[in-house]
């Protein structure tokens, strides 16, 4: 990926990178102008990462067309060129939300406003009106307005992909924990009745890293790769469960989900609060899943990342209590104990296949 930002950039050491983020391996860099001088709007390429696990389902085959087709329909999305077979997109000089507070800490009006303008547009494009055809394999195929359909296959997909793929590396871990199945199939039973309501556009990672604020104050909106058809409510759910808003105002931004979502999609937010916890509590299990592995994965690569691992897996299990049933949550050190006790057996493990 690097060659290519080298090949496309302005000059070699104009290039940022690589950016952080999970899934993909990021450059930004200006593009040369028709002097050969560096241009004043960055861009930047990326691609998937080698060996990256996926937690969430993938519907759409390609971010940058699903983008390409959002021109338009929602203003907060940075545009996307191409140089040949390469996509660029622009690269939007200014700050992550959470510059603004971490999760936790209240979001400012003028940015709160502009999350619900992007809910609105979301919820105005419905299923057949982009030329798009979601991947056949990952996209949901419960009909609009099935959101037990949806929210059944979301479940599924954590069971078998997330939970049961990584039983024989990390069951042991899971165990040590008191982590199992059970929890989703208690979220399963509840999601069966959840009210049917027209299906729009998701987003489906809205967090504070992905919200950008432009030097103007103009939030904008990144990383589509989670995008999908399906029950507008998940949406919300999602957000609620990654923004942590404080305790006064997240109220106020579910409500604000409702009335932006109603303006342009009637039904849309139908039956919201008494479903609104069946998909938290979905939300909450599957975090619980990943982090544990992602925390796992952490400590294998550098025995020093154990603390804030531990951390990060205890508050996941403390969130998710009231779905698991623990009769005491374990503790920071028995967490960071577990951790490290897999950690130990995978290196026996790899010492054991060297032989």
């Amino acid at each position: 990926m690097r060659l290519k930002a080298i090949r496309l950039s302005a000059g070699e050491e104009l290039i940022e990178g690589p950016l952080k983020g999970y899934h993909h391996e990021t450059y930004a860099f200006p593009l040369p102008d028709a002097d050969g001088r560096a241009g004043a709007v960055r861009w930047k390429c990326r691609e998937p990462r080698d060996g990256i696990l996926w937690f969430d389902r993938r519907s759409f085959p390609s971010e940058g067309a699903l983008i390409r087709e959002l021109a338009g329909r929602v203003s907060s999305v940075p545009e996307i060129v191409h140089f040949g077979e390469i996509g660029l997109q622009r690269f939007v000089e200014g700050w992550t939300l959470a510059s603004y507070g971490p999760p936790g800490a209240p979001v400012q009006e003028r940015h709160a406003a502009q999350i619900d303008r992007l809910f609105r547009e979301l919820a105005a494009i419905t299923p057949g009106s982009l030329p798009l055809s979601p991947a056949t394999a990952h996209a949901s195929h419960a009909a609009d307005g099935d959101c037990a359909g949806f929210a059944a296959e979301l479940i599924r997909f954590t069971e078998e992909r997330v939970y049961r793929a990584h039983l024989p590396v990390y069951g042991e871990l899971f165990a040590a924990l008191g982590i199992d199945a059970g929890p989703l199939r208690l979220v399963a039973e509840t999601a069966r009745s959840l009210t049917r309501r027209p299906f729009c556009l998701l987003h489906g990672d809205l967090h504070r890293e992905n919200f950008i604020v432009d030097p103007a104050g103009r939030l904008w909106t990144i990383d589509w790769e989670l995008a999908a058809f399906g029950d507008p409510l998940y949406d919300l759910a999602t957000h609620l469960h990654l923004m942590r808003y404080p305790a006064d105002q997240e109220p106020r931004a579910a409500l604000r989900w409702r009335d932006a979502v109603e303006d342009v999609l009637p039904g849309g937010a139908a039956g919201w609060q008494e479903d609104l916890p069946a998909l938290l509590a979905y939300k909450r299990v599957q975090s619980l899943y990943t982090d544990v592995i992602r925390a796992a994965l952490a400590v294998a690569r550098d025995g020093d990342a154990l603390a804030g691992a531990a951390r990060k897996v205890r508050e996941a299990v403390v969130r998710a209590d009231a779905v698991l049933g623990l009769p005491s949550p374990p503790t920071e050190r028995r967490v960071g104990q577990a951790l490290a006790d897999s950690r130990r057996a995978a290196r026996r493990g790899r010492a054991w296949r060297k032989r």
